[in-house]
């Protein structure tokens, strides 16, 4: 009986017989468990008499803080692809006054633009390596909250260099590089806070919906940043999106609880042990010697975060990581120069401002909302992680051509390929990236270190990042020796082409798995 009431999460009840003793009992046992949870939540069960929230509750606020969290840290990248064509306009822009800013307003203006994308990208895929350990390491909520102020400040750094008349390389290149590496503190931070609360039961399908938030955060950055350009400030483009990153980071700070067992409830993995949960609550009960579940979380023993080297060992970490390289180019490709190609490709006989262009290109973001679930819920129905990620790799080179050859007709064509493209581009990624990193970071091999999972997905999201860098540098470099977008999608179809190779070996082995009808 000891043992079993030591391994119930510990929830105040509220059907004491003695109203005024059950709220003394309430406030004192909170406050001998309460320096688990962040301030704001603190708080909030201390103004609820000492009352706990339930499991369901706690879930639906992770959800939604984690949601906003990196929907924040997409929406803070997108200014640079909507600004691009106001940074270095073309010649009949120029005719008709624009000037662009120095130094990206030159005749190697694409490239200079390129440069910023891959210091920017580059410092995040190397910070990704170094973050996932960092974060198994440490508070994620501090973790998390230090990375989003950070980034915040140096992306309304950059638009700053508007109202301080910077036009120096240098200034450009610092920034991008420090709002990487503040950036790569998020993915791996949420990715695990996730994992903590939600088991693997439909995780597909779950981290599929929740995976919208890199589009919704690309949707909001993209229309933030039109609306300023069309108040003729490319700056606010850049400060608005990083001032709103830093207030979801202090939203972070305040409210959000990392674990279960921050709470007194038990992990959905099993690293707390056993225990029996109710929606109302359990009574901590059977003697006074027994202390609450969430007082014996803090003095329990924190497990060792894996090491790059366990981590590298568990199967499928090497072939996805590799594959999310490729994918994440073509994904990243779009989201750092669809509005630039789109405002300088004819479309039904027209072109596009780049304002208008920066609000199409939230389509190709819709489309991936509905990609990303969808291949969450395939995934889940049919347990192929590897067939579903392939499947939409090698549909995604089909479409991508439709897209390039026939977009330009006219825009009814333009708008349903390029939604359709985002969908099976951004499937795959989302897949990877969420479910499949939560899968391999509490794989059986670990023998139950669930603080693994930050460093498995910044194994895998790192090396993707790479792949982010690599796919806009190769476009700025390609458009502007070349003038010629053939050329990148080209290269978008052989990065698709490799990812979905890549796949083979883990897909033949998926399909002879599968149970026999």
């Amino acid at each position: 009986r000891a043992i079993g009431a030591l391994r119930r999460p510990f929830v105040i009840a509220d059907t004491a017989s003695d109203t005024g003793g059950s709220h003394a009992t309430a406030m004192e046992k909170f406050r001998s468990t309460s320096s688990r949870l962040p301030p704001g939540m603190a708080r909030f069960v201390a103004a609820r008499g000492g009352r706990n929230l339930t499991e369901s509750q706690y879930r639906m606020t992770v959800l939604v803080i984690t949601f906003l969290s990196y929907m924040m840290y997409h929406a803070s990248r997108k200014p640079p692809s909507i600004v691009k064509s106001v940074l270095n306009p073309t010649e009949e822009q120029r005719a008709l006054g624009e000037r662009g800013w120095a130094p990206f307003n030159g005749p190697d203006g694409n490239r200079l633009l390129g440069q910023t994308d891959v210091a920017f990208l580059a410092s995040y895929s190397i910070g990704m390596f170094f973050s996932g350990h960092i974060g198994d390491s440490m508070d994620l909520r501090v973790f998390l909250t230090y990375g989003m102020i950070g980034s915040g400040v140096f992306v309304c750094m950059f638009g700053m260099a508007r109202a301080w008349e910077r036009h120096d390389m240098f200034y450009f290149i610092f920034v991008q590089v420090c709002a990487g590496l503040f950036q790569s503190t998020g993915w791996p931070s949420v990715v695990s806070v996730m994992g903590n609360w939600f088991g693997k039961s439909k995780r597909g399908l779950i981290m599929g919906v929740w995976n919208a938030h890199t589009s919704v955060g690309n949707i909001l950055g993209s229309l933030l940043a039109s609306r300023m350009l069309r108040y003729g400030d490319w700056g606010a483009a850049f400060t608005v999106n990083g001032l709103l990153t830093v207030a979801v980071g202090l939203l972070v700070h305040g409210w959000l609880v990392v674990s279960p067992e921050d709470a007194g409830y038990q992990s959905p993995a099993g690293t707390a042990g056993d225990a029996s949960k109710g929606e109302g609550g359990i009574m901590a009960g059977d003697g006074d010697a027994l202390k609450p579940a969430i007082e014996g979380a803090q003095q329990r023993r924190k497990p060792q975060a894996a090491g790059f080297a366990a981590a590298l060992k568990i199967p499928g970490v090497v072939t996805f990581s590799l594959c999310l390289f490729f994918t994440k180019l073509v994904a990243y490709t779009f989201l750092y120069w669809l509005p630039f190609y789109i405002e300088r490709t004819e479309i039904g006989g027209e072109y596009l401002t780049a304002a208008k262009a920066g609000e199409l290109s939230t389509l190709f973001d819709i489309g991936g909302v509905a990609g990303g679930i969808i291949a969450g819920y395939v995934s889940d129905r049919f347990n192929a992680r590897s067939l579903t990620s392939a499947g939409f790799v090698y549909l995604s080179i089909p479409v991508l051509y439709m897209y390039r050859e026939y977009g330009s007709m006219n825009m009814t064509a333009n708008v349903c390929l390029m939604m359709l493209a985002g969908a099976l581009v951004n499937g795959p990624y989302a897949l990877i990236t969420t479910a499949v990193s939560a899968d391999l970071g509490t794989h059986e091999s670990l023998k139950g270190n669930a603080r693994a999972l930050a460093t498995v997905t910044a194994i895998i999201d790192g090396t993707g990042s790479i792949g982010a860098a690599v796919g806009p540098f190769l476009v700025g470099y390609i458009s502007a020796h070349t003038n010629d977008w053939n050329h990148v999608f080209f290269m978008l179809y052989a990065a698709d082409l490799i990812a979905g190779l890549l796949l083979m070996k883990l897909v033949i082995k998926e399909i002879r798995q599968m149970p026999m009808s």
